[in-house]
């Protein structure tokens, strides 16, 4: 097979597989995560939006220029928003596969291992990577989304060792994502170390490596509120993990000293450097995890040390394909569709039950069938653009809700929430941003029960003229939109 044809050959199964790793995993682009990025790309295309609630979103959202590139993209494109984040995600997961394709042809020089490797990686962007509360790949476009595919270019060009395009890989990555920089600088430098080591040209230090994983910027003095959030989050702290998470540690770090060995029989660098590189910076990044879950020290948990899993999951994954299909699928074509369809039957499941309300796959333009969404773009519609909105302090965690992002979907300002807002909260100890989420949470405390007088002092306080409610609207409220159990107020 020539070159061309070659290429045209591998575009074609890589973009088949993108679709399929779309069809399994499905897309929701205003879910969870999106509810901070998407309300920043909004505000950029069309500035009089958010008048109120900017800093909840913001305060993320200028750490990276994630926002001004999607802005930049509808811009330039004349698309409308909704499909260009679609286009996005589809390119960002053809682009991932792509790299995880160039890494398995450095391991293993049969192409049906090379592609079962791909294979897995697209079967299971959706496995959580231990209990860091991070997938190999979100559902929607988000800066990880690029920060992922981006960090393993890096790697691809280390493994060459050409530094230069590595760090410029890695320049492109702490624009979009500076933390998960961290963690692809760390494991290249680990890589580097690794192989200089098996030269026998220096020797490793752990002890530096583990310092790294937990370094973070200098820290002010983060209020009661921040410490609060903080605590709030279990997966920021190890030692709060359940038993099946630290088995998530510890058996992939066993299953990458066997491939290690597997390489060195089988005289193959990559797999060897890559296998044993991931032991020590799977064990830094654990160490660095037990250092800030020491009391005193625990403000740089903000710093996430066991986030690097993210990366030594895509890994382990891309590593055993490679191996199953060298050991047992071959070109037996039975064998890869007994391999693979109950994996990608069981990671759609999964998904089906993360998203029960709404369409597995959410194509731009298409009506959703999510009662929480169907309202969300009832208002985006249909009421003023600097409107303020209260809600549930908890919609995003209700039964069918979905973890639906408000400000993302309908683009109008809201009081802060307690599942997104307050996450986002914890990452800012010097901000008073967990403090201003504390008091706009409480300020709805017993919603449920809210009448008349409390939505007049919501609406005098904060300027609250708009309200969702999930049950019985008040008898003073007019209200323009009723479905079911779901009610779009005017507060007069």
């Amino acid at each position: 097979m020539n070159t061309s044809r070659k290429t045209f050959h591998d575009i074609t199964l890589l973009t088949l597989l993108t679709c399929g790793a779309i069809l399994v995993h499905g897309y929701h682009p205003f879910a969870e995560d999106a509810g901070i990025y998407v309300p920043q790309i909004r505000k950029l295309l069309h500035p009089g939006l958010y008048p109120f609630d900017a800093q909840f979103f913001e305060s993320h959202a200028h750490m990276t220029l994630f926002p001004n590139f999607v802005a930049s993209l509808v811009r330039i494109t004349h698309l409308r928003l909704s499909v260009v984040l679609f286009l996005c995600q589809f390119f960002s997961i053809f682009l991932l596969l792509l790299v995880c394709r160039r890494i398995a042809v450095k391991c293993f020089p049969a192409e049906t291992s090379r592609w079962a490797a791909v294979a897995l990686i697209a079967a299971l962007l959706t496995i959580p990577a231990t209990g860091t509360a991070l997938y190999l790949m979100d559902q929607y476009f988000n800066p990880r989304s690029i920060s992922t595919f981006s960090i393993l270019f890096a790697i691809d060009a280390a493994l060459e060792r050409k530094f230069l395009r590595s760090t410029l890989w890695l320049v492109f990555t702490a624009l979009i994502h500076p933390l998960m920089v961290v963690f692809g600088a760390f494991y290249i430098a680990v890589l580097a170390t690794t192989d200089k080591v098996l030269a026998k040209k220096t020797s490793p230090s752990l002890a530096s490596a583990a310092v790294t994983a937990v370094a973070v910027p200098s820290l002010l003095h983060p209020s009661s509120a921040f410490f609060q959030t903080l605590n709030d989050h279990h997966y920021y702290f190890v030692l709060r993990w359940h038993w099946y998470e630290w088995m998530g540690i510890f058996a992939p770090l066993v299953l990458l000293w066997w491939f290690s060995r597997i390489g060195e029989r089988k005289h193959r660098p990559a797999l060897k450097i890559i296998g044993l590189s991931l032991i020590a910076f799977g064990v830094a990044c654990v160490v660095g995890a037990l250092i800030v879950s020491i009391p005193g020290l625990q403000v740089l948990a903000i710093g996430q040390p066991m986030r690097g899993f993210q990366l030594l999951y895509l890994l382990m994954f891309l590593i055993a394909g490679g191996l199953i299909g060298e050991t047992f699928l071959k070109k037996r074509v039975l064998l890869w569709i007994a391999f693979f369809a109950p994996i990608c039957a069981g990671m759609a499941f999964a998904q089906f039950q993360v998203f029960p309300s709404d369409r597995h796959i959410e194509w731009p333009g298409a009506a959703s069938t999510n009662p929480w969404v169907q309202a969300f773009t009832w208002i985006h519609a249909n009421t003023p653009s600097d409107a303020i909105f209260a809600l549930n302090p908890s919609y995003m965690a209700l039964p069918g809700e979905d973890n639906q992002g408000f400000r993302a979907i309908a683009a109008r300002s809201s009081l802060a929430d307690a599942v997104k807002d307050w996450s986002a909260s914890a990452m800012f100890p010097a901000s008073p941003l967990a403090t201003e989420c504390l008091e706009q949470v409480r300020a709805v405390q017993g919603w449920q029960n809210f009448q008349a007088a409390d939505f007049e002092r919501l609406k005098q306080i904060y300027g609250v003229n708009w309200v969702v409610l999930d049950h019985r609207p008040a008898a003073n409220l007019l209200c323009p939109y009723q479905e079911g159990k779901l009610s779009v107020c005017e507060i007069h």
